[in-house]
């Protein structure tokens, strides 16, 4: 008896919540009962990606409810990941130069050039790299720059603030500019070229040039005018530490791994809530990353998290190394060579549209963001294009020797190069090379007979080849950037192209 009472009422909870399941899916028509238009109502069991779902008149159970906010999560997770890696990147850029110094009076020199040992994104091997870093609280800062330079200050969120330099204001003949912080209601006085940043903390980066294949010009110059002081000590402006660190190792790279989300949040952190695009800071607040609150995920949300970076690394990887969308490359349908800024914006817009792949694809390659890189300048400026793989659309393997082919009449006003990067780091190659690329200014670089060049690159040169010769690492990928550097119109109009990498042996 005593299990008869048991059983019969749940029988009959069963029994009341079929029959209110029933009614729920075939509810009597009413006096104001209209026909639904398809595709309005959800199923009471869907089959999805996730597993059933179950939605009782519309309304999931717990179980579901459960599966759909781990799945939005991750999906936030993932996508706070690929739109904040320029955030990311930026506190890496930070933190390398810092380690070196105190930001404002610390600027770093590669006085005789960058090589491989230096863990930064995609450099070049012939330009003179100079940076700070700016950090302001409530009042401008000047900064004076020297001539003939290409610069650039970036404000903490990665967003461009303004240029110096040939391509700014003082049209390369240095001068004075005012970077204005957030929030800052005060005068501003006249004299100085006046930019105004978002955020405190700015990335200020310039490229000297060599002269005769000297940097030391280039380097002389800076440490006899660059400065970066408070507006109120104008009068008196501190001395600047430089410090020569060619040769030596610097990591200015982000983490790829759950550590991400953490140097995201130091950064946003420390700036004005205000400070970014209200879309990303919006994704991010989404995942537990909000100003002024702390970044502790529960264990649920620190496995999704950690499952989101990796999801959101080998996205970013994809972007780069296999663009899907004609766009990206220079010869759609007929070549491997591409470029992350299909839309020639700095702002990565297109016909008003935000390109988000070109965005990730940029940020996680490379750095420094002006409109003087994207511009199509004949005979200016320089272009851009990026081969993760060779003719045959397979990856670049370090053991086997490729050939690239450039036609006679290179486009390039002033001159072109190469440069091979990790795939892992992004960084130049390291090898027994201490500048993993060659440009058409090297001694030693045969020209064919009919003008054109074929570079070599692979783990030995081929005889008599060696001047033409990058080398690589067997057991290793890599990937390169072909520069042109003054492009002339040959390359925009598409008449002149390099051939894809092809596979030598």
């Amino acid at each position: 008896m005593a299990i008869k009472r048991f059983i019969l009422p749940v029988l009959n909870g069963f029994m009341l919540i079929s029959l209110a399941s029933a009614a729920m899916a075939n509810p009597p028509k009413m006096k104001m009962t209209t026909d639904v238009p398809p595709g309005i109502a959800t199923p009471d069991k869907l089959e999805t990606r996730l597993g059933t779902l179950n939605l009782a008149d519309g309304v999931p159970d717990e179980e579901t409810a459960q599966k759909v906010y781990d799945n939005l999560d991750f999906q936030r997770g993932v996508q706070a990941y690929l739109n904040s890696i320029q955030i990311a990147s930026m506190y890496g850029m930070r933190q390398g130069i810092l380690d070196f110094g105190p930001a404002n009076t610390t600027a770093l020199l590669f006085e005789t050039l960058m090589d491989s040992k230096a863990l930064w994104l995609t450099p070049n091997t012939t330009s003179v790299y100079m940076c700070a870093w700016l950090e302001m609280k409530d009042e401008p800062y000047v900064i004076e720059t020297p001539p003939n330079v290409l610069g650039i200050i970036d404000d903490h969120f990665f967003e461009y603030v303004a240029d110096f330099g040939n391509a700014g204001p003082d049209k390369g003949k240095g001068g004075k500019t005012l970077v204005i912080p957030p929030g800052y209601k005060g005068d501003i006085p006249a004299g100085y070229h006046v930019a105004h940043s978002k955020t405190y903390g700015n990335w200020v980066i310039w490229r000297g040039f060599q002269v005769e294949g000297n940097p030391a010009p280039a380097v002389e110059t800076t440490k006899k005018i660059f400065r970066m002081y408070p507006l109120s000590q104008k009068d008196n402006p501190p001395e600047m530490t430089f410090v020569n660190v060619s040769g030596k190792f610097n990591n200015t790279i982000h983490r790829m791994d759950y550590g991400f989300f953490e140097e995201v949040n130091e950064v946003v952190q420390a700036e004005p809530g205000d400070s970014a695009n209200p879309e990303i800071l919006g994704l991010l607040a989404s995942i537990g990353i909000k100003k002024g609150q702390p970044f502790k995920p529960d264990a649920r949300m620190k496995k999704i998290l950690t499952e989101a970076a990796d999801v959101g690394a080998a996205t970013a990887r994809t972007l780069a190394a296999r663009p899907r969308d004609d766009m990206f490359y220079f010869y759609p349908g007929e070549g491997v060579w591409s470029t992350p800024f299909p839309g020639g914006s700095h702002e990565f817009l297109d016909d008003g549209a935000r390109v988000l792949d070109a965005r990730s694809y940029f940020h996680f390659y490379a750095t420094g963001i002006t409109p003087a890189m994207t511009k199509k300048m004949v005979g200016k400026g320089s272009q851009y294009a990026v081969a993760y793989l060779d003719a045959n659309g397979n990856a670049f393997d370090g053991s086997k020797t490729y050939k690239v082919h450039l036609p006679p009449n290179v486009p390039a006003k002033d001159f072109w190069s190469f440069t091979l990067y990790d795939n892992q780091t992004r960084a130049m190659l390291q090898t027994d090379q201490q500048f993993p690329g060659l440009d058409n200014n090297k001694k030693g670089l045969q020209q064919n007979e009919d003008g054109s060049y074929d570079v070599y690159i692979g783990p030995k040169a081929p005889a008599g080849k060696e001047g033409n010769w990058l080398q690589t690492v067997p057991g290793k990928g890599w990937n390169m950037l072909f520069r042109l550097y003054g492009p002339l119109q040959p390359w925009f109009d598409k008449t002149w192209k390099p051939s894809d990498p092809e596979l030598v042996k």
